[in-house]
């Protein structure tokens, strides 16, 4: 009786960053490690009742690959290939460059595969930090030297105010001929409630400016309230407040992995991270929510090895928040998450910025990715 061989260790093959499988010579699954079931977006279990023939664009490489490694007549092989990704909703696949190696038995063969863009991500993502800081920097300083004269212009309207709907200091208008004797007393009602206006509308302006300088600078002092949070908990607060605002034409979806265990956060910064992302879907789905076909898609997952700027985590938080909107302009993609910069009239372009602010304060990150139809931002928190 021939007892086979055990399996390699599969913990060594967890810690890696990149996609590592074990094949037959025709294909079939025998072992995937953490990293290629999240790039993949299926289960261990589902990848090893299948084969990796199914999830490359174009097999025959692969195939032809194999069959040359365990036939011996090549010990390892390169080519460049595109990886189908089919449990999170992804529609795209992912560049990849393929190393196929033997191994000390025929009927296995070590399969690697590396994310072509993955330099070019984490390169990405340091410079997104980079920059996020120095936003904050320029906009701490830019918002305290707005705040300071706002508080003069709005203190001067009052007391403005206060001196035309006096009765005994109603303001007096001047001569319009400087050699007249003496100012005109009082004025007129309808001048002074014009006069009313005015100053009402000053007021108005400045404390809508002082409420934007306020949201500037919240990130900055706000306390960070730890506790445990759960995920879903966040999610279903969110989706509650967008429901009751959106009663009818808007359908949110929930997708959610009951295993996500808690982790400490600052729950409500959370909540407002997710529903600044949420409030910008349903802006972007005005046209479509009239015809009732606007889709939102809360879904939570799992990553393993994960790397967020020069940090490497064993497990992460991923929240896709999905949409199908029109999609993020071309022109903004690169920018969306900066302050003041805005892909509608009239906003302040300022909910993605305090987003990713909150999101950063729990050492994680959001990215996105847009194509007409379908828009996706993605949370990624380390979990502990």
């Amino acid at each position: 009786m021939t007892i086979p061989e055990p399996m390699p260790d599969l913990e060594a093959f967890d810690m890696l960053a990149t996609m590592v499988a074990l094949a037959s010579p025709e294909g079939s699954c025998l072992l995937a490690n953490a990293s290629l079931e999240n790039t993949i977006g299926l289960s261990r279990r589902t990848l090893l009742r299948g084969s990796l023939l199914d999830w490359l664009e174009d097999p025959s490489p692969l195939q032809e690959t194999l069959r040359a490694v365990a036939s011996n007549e090549v010990s390892t092989s390169r080519f460049d290939g595109q990886l189908r990704r089919g449990g999170v909703g992804q529609a795209d696949a992912l560049p990849v460059h393929v190393i196929v190696n033997q191994t000390d038995r025929a009927d296995r063969v070590l399969i690697e595969m590396i994310e072509i863009e993955q330099q070019t991500r984490v390169d990405r993502e340091e410079r997104a930090l980079g920059l996020a800081q120095a936003n904050k920097e320029l906009v701490r300083n830019l918002a305290h030297e707005i705040k300071n004269p706002l508080g003069g212009i709005r203190g001067a309207a009052q007391l403005l105010a206060m001196e035309i709907g006096s009765p005994t200091g109603r303001l007096r208008e001047e001569p319009s001929n400087p050699g007249a004797p003496g100012p005109t007393p009082g004025l007129g009602a309808a001048r002074a409630r014009e006069l009313t206006e005015y100053t009402n509308v000053i007021i108005h302006e400045a404390d809508r400016l002082q409420a934007l300088v306020d949201r500037l600078l919240a990130p900055h002092r706000r306390p960070h309230v730890v506790s445990d949070c759960n995920i879903h908990e966040v999610c279903e607060r969110v989706r509650s407040l967008v429901q009751a605002e959106h009663p009818r034409g808007l359908e949110v979806e929930r997708d959610y992995d009951a295993s996500i265990p808690e982790f400490r956060g600052d729950r409500e910064q959370l909540i407002q991270a997710v529903l600044n992302i949420v409030h910008n879907a349903t802006q972007a789905l005005s046209d479509r929510i009239p015809a009732g076909d606007a889709r939102i898609v809360l879904r939570t997952r799992i990553a393993r090895q994960v790397t967020i700027g020069k940090q490497r985590f064993r497990l992460a938080l991923e929240l896709h928040i999905e949409d199908n909107g029109p999609g993020v302009p071309e022109t903004l993609r690169d920018r969306i998450f900066h302050p003041l910069v805005s892909g509608r009239d009239g906003g302040s372009g300022l909910g993605l910025t305090l987003a990713q602010t909150f999101v950063q304060q729990h050492q994680g990150t959001i990215v996105c990715q847009s194509v007409p139809g379908r828009t996706v931002f993605t949370i990624l928190i380390p979990l502990p």
